[in-house]
Parts: C-alpha cells; structure tokens; sequence
C-alpha cells in the first residue's frame, strides 16, 4: 500500500513565483545563467548557484554551506513562505499540446525501501551519497520526483472539483507554459486522497531515481544517530509530483555512433542482415512505427532495420525492449560499444526533432550511423519494474520536467 501525506510547503510569495521558479540547473547556457542571476534576484538559480554573490566559484560542502544560506535568506526577505497548515498542491501544466495535472506530497521513505516506489534505472552511488551529504546540508527537497500512478475515478474527481476553484498560483513562463497551482487542506479531500493511493499496491518513478534513492540513504543516516527515531519526522519523506498514467508523456532517445568499429558500409550492412531485414527508404526523414524495427541512418541514406524473427530469446519485459534489443544485436556485438553511460563513442539525442538533428550530425560528419527507435510505453516501463528489471541508459526522455522552487519540502 503506498502512503502518500500532505505537508507544509516552503513556496514563493505570489507576486515573486514567476521570478522564483526555474528550470533544472543543468538546461541552462552559460550566457543565460549569467543574464538570470544577473538581472533576476528572485531566481531560484541564486540558492542553487550561491557563489554569484561572492563572485567565485565554490564546490563540495562550501557550496552547500553557502546553499542553505542562500536559503534561508530568500526565507528572510520573505521571498519564499512558510504554509500554516499541511497541504496537497494540485499542479497543471499547459504548453502547446501537452497538458498534465498532478499532485505534489510528500512520499515515503519506507515504501521505496519495501519496493512499494518502484524505479527501472540503475542509480549510481557516488552521486546517490553527494545528493544524500546535500540535502543534509541545505535540510529541504526543491525538485520533486516524478511518479505515476494509475489513473482513479476518486483522484479524477477530487482534481475536477480542486480546478473549479480559484488557483493560488496562474503565470506563464518566457517558454510558454502556463502554471496552475491549488491547495488541497479540507480535511475531507485530504482524507479521501491519502485513503485512495493507501489502497494502490505501487507508484511508479517516471524521473528521479537518484533524488530517490539519495533520500532514502539520508533516512538512513539520521535514523542511525536518532535514538528517538519513531517512523515520522520528516526525513522519512520525500517531495513527489504524482501524475495518472494517462498524462505522461514519453520520447524515444536516439543514439549516434562516431564509427563503424573497423567495418565498411558494405561489411557493415551483411553483418546487420544476419539479424534484421533491411531495406533502403525513399523517406527524407524516416521514423520507425513499430516495436522491433528501428531507423537507421548511414551515408546520406535512411534504411528500415526489422528484427528478424527467432534470432534472439524475448523471454521477459528487458529482452523485449527495443533498447535493450540494438544493444545487443548491434551496438555491442558489431560496433563495440559495451558501456552505453560512459563510451564516448555513442551520444543519444531526444525530442519532437530528433530525427533530423541525427541526419544533420550524420551529415556533418560528426558521426557515421544512427538510429531512431519507436517510444517506450508506460506499459513497458511498469513491467521492467515490476520484474525488477532495469533499462538500459537513456531508454525514455519523459515530460513533464518540474519546475524547481515552486513547492519545497523541509527536511
């Protein structure tokens, strides 16, 4: 059963939320991270980047020293407010054709441990135990983990009902997204939603594995040298945005290789027929448009690449993967790259024009081949995690990404 909780948030001052709210750090150029901590004093970015204000460069446990100042200061001048009383926030994103509405709570510790939380990525733990020391240091949670969660009548009903009211929060952002934020405090609609996810089996992480997985070693840590420690303070919790399944939306990674690994076009291709039908296309911007078969790009031609049938076992959700399946079928065996995270020699690129971009780095001469799969589905990812199976890197490119800042959970 998954315990979800209503908690008081730390939020920007209505007047100040379209100034405070920024994207994750690491989107941003170096020119406009400059323009924004330069002309934006509200910007989150200042908390999360505090040697701007030193004019220096600071790293490690400075840094993070430095963050909760920042922190606190924002605190201070009343940038940010204190919620008086527990809450759910109801939050709506609107761009262009996409649109998705979820709720920010607090999600337990204890139910990732227990697999209640279930993930489908690999973490890496030298990163789980920087984020752990960080949020240690600066003592709250700014970007929520993405779950999912099947889509239910009740919840259905309960954000109907939350959107005909007035929001807390309406702004546009300079991309063109609309935010809407509302309180859920009635202790009836509180009630009701804390009973409806108690009776889910799982929630799904979408984004956020490390955020995860850093907030259950912190638990550790402070459990260990709490010898009151009883199961409710609060970092037995972590800051989540729980969407319906039906709102998520998922986009296929493709991948470039700069090489052939030692073959010719022509060696090259016999040794992809061993396993795939392959056949030339005519299409100016090829996409596959099936499970099992892929693009592939290579020397100014796109070609479709079908999976012959019986030359590999899928036997359980990895093996099905269309991920999993050019890996080893072509990415390992043939152009050798056997760490997809770490070989420089492979690069993945996302989005609604990924496919072009591929075939202008192809033509660039930046790299030799590339290939375009079909998206993984929602259904694919809660098998792998139900088999507690885990994907390989950069299977799924998944929105919404959260904006940071606008609800914070203390720890």
């Amino acid at each position: 059963m998954a315990k979800v909780k209503p908690f008081r948030a730390i939020r920007p001052a209505p007047d100040k939320v379209a100034h405070v709210t920024s994207r994750s750090y690491e989107v941003y150029s170096k020119e406009e991270l400059k323009a924004i901590l330069k002309f934006n004093p509200f910007s989150f970015l200042h908390i999360i980047n505090p040697g701007f204000k030193f004019h220096k460069k600071v790293s490690g446990a400075e840094r993070f020293q430095l963050v909760h100042n920042r922190y606190m200061e924002f605190l201070e001048e009343r940038v940010f407010i204190k919620e008086k009383e527990p809450s759910f926030y109801l939050y709506q994103i609107k761009k262009n054709d996409f649109s998705c509405c979820g709720i920010f709570c607090a999600t337990s510790v204890a139910d990732y441990r227990n697999n209640v939380i279930k993930k489908h990525e690999n973490t890496i733990e030298s990163r789980e135990r920087l984020f752990a020391q960080y949020l240690d240091t600066v003592k709250f949670n700014a970007e929520p983990v993405l779950m999912t969660y099947p889509d239910h009548p009740t919840l259905a009903g309960i954000i109907s009902k939350t959107k005909k009211e007035d929001p807390v929060y309406h702004f546009t952002t300079p991309d063109r997204t609309t935010h809407f934020l509302w309180k859920i405090s009635s202790s009836e609609a509180v009630r009701s939603i804390e009973k409806t996810f108690s009776e889910m089996d799982s929630l799904y992480i979408a984004d956020g594995h490390h955020r995860s997985s850093s907030s259950e070693l912190l638990a550790q840590w402070h459990e260990a040298k709490n010898p009151k420690h009883n199961g409710k303070e609060a970092y037995n919790y972590f800051m989540s945005y729980l969407i319906p399944e039906s709102e998520i939306r998922i986009f296929e990674f493709n991948r470039l290789v700069k090489d052939l690994n030692g073959h010719s076009k022509e060696s090259f291709l016999v040794k992809l027929d061993e396993l795939y039908r392959i056949k030339k296309t005519d299409t100016e911007l090829y996409k596959p448009t099936k499970k099992h078969h892929f693009s592939m790009y290579l020397d100014g031609d796109f070609y479709s690449l079908y999976l012959r049938k019986n030359v590999l076992p899928l036997e359980d959700p990895l093996s099905k993967l269309d991920t999993h399946i050019l890996y080893k079928t072509i990415l390992e065996p043939i152009l050798g790259i056997k760490d997809l995270r770490n070989d420089k020699r492979i690069q993945y690129g996302y989005g609604k024009h990924n496919v072009l971009r591929m075939k202008t780095e192809i033509d660039k001469g930046n790299f030799k081949v590339g290939f375009n799969l079909v998206p993984i589905t929602i259904a694919e990812i809660k098998a792998i995690a139900d088999a507690q199976l885990v994907m390989p890197p950069k299977s799924t490119y998944i929105e919404p990404k959260l904006k940071s800042g606008l609800t914070i959970y203390e720890l």
